[in-house]
């Protein structure tokens, strides 16, 4: 769980075995309330959302609006990281990868502000890059355990997010 635990495993994975296809499957939190608790979906972009500093006003900068990596080079794409091979069979959301979830408010608006999204995960941006860079096939699908909201895990349903989960990957397998 999380971007460094992701970012090593895709790495030592990826150069040792080619894929026919890569799986990113978790759980993920919805900004996006049309999305119900347990649906699965496919994440169509994603990106580091909490990479950069923190300003002395409590503002943020990302790392592309620093002039660290240019917001466009390869693989991103407007500070994005998208999948040219989607799947097509799942509904496509946006996506941001964090490495810590959101559960105050002033920060959840915050970031929804710098940042629109479906949902939010701890992984998806680590796998996107890696995919990428290693011209790697790969699908990104999250169920849906929880709305991002001032934490309360009495509203999570992160059973039914895994059950629904494990529906479609076992759909997917068959192919």
């Amino acid at each position: 769980m999380g971007l460094p635990l992701t970012a090593y495993a895709m790495g030592k994975v990826l150069t040792t075995k080619r894929y026919d296809l890569a799986i990113n499957a978790g759980i993920a939190g919805a900004f996006n309330r049309e999305l119900p608790i347990g649906e699965v979906v496919e994440v169509m972009s994603d990106r580091f959302a909490d990479l950069g500093v923190e300003e002395a006003d409590g503002s943020f900068t990302d790392i592309h609006t620093l002039g660290l990596i240019d917001p466009n080079q390869a693989p991103f794409q407007n500070g994005e990281l998208q999948n040219p091979n989607p799947g097509n069979f799942l509904p496509t959301v946006k996506g941001f990868s964090v490495n810590k979830v959101h559960g105050f408010e002033p920060s959840i608006e915050a970031i929804r502000q710098r940042f629109p999204a479906d949902v939010e995960t701890m992984e998806g941006a680590a796998f996107f890059y890696a995919c990428l860079i290693e011209n790697q096939k790969f699908l990104a699908i999250r169920a849906i355990s929880n709305y991002v909201e001032s934490r309360n895990r009495d509203n999570w349903n992160i059973p039914l997010a895994i059950e629904n989960l494990n529906k479609i990957l076992m759909e997917i397998i068959k192919f």
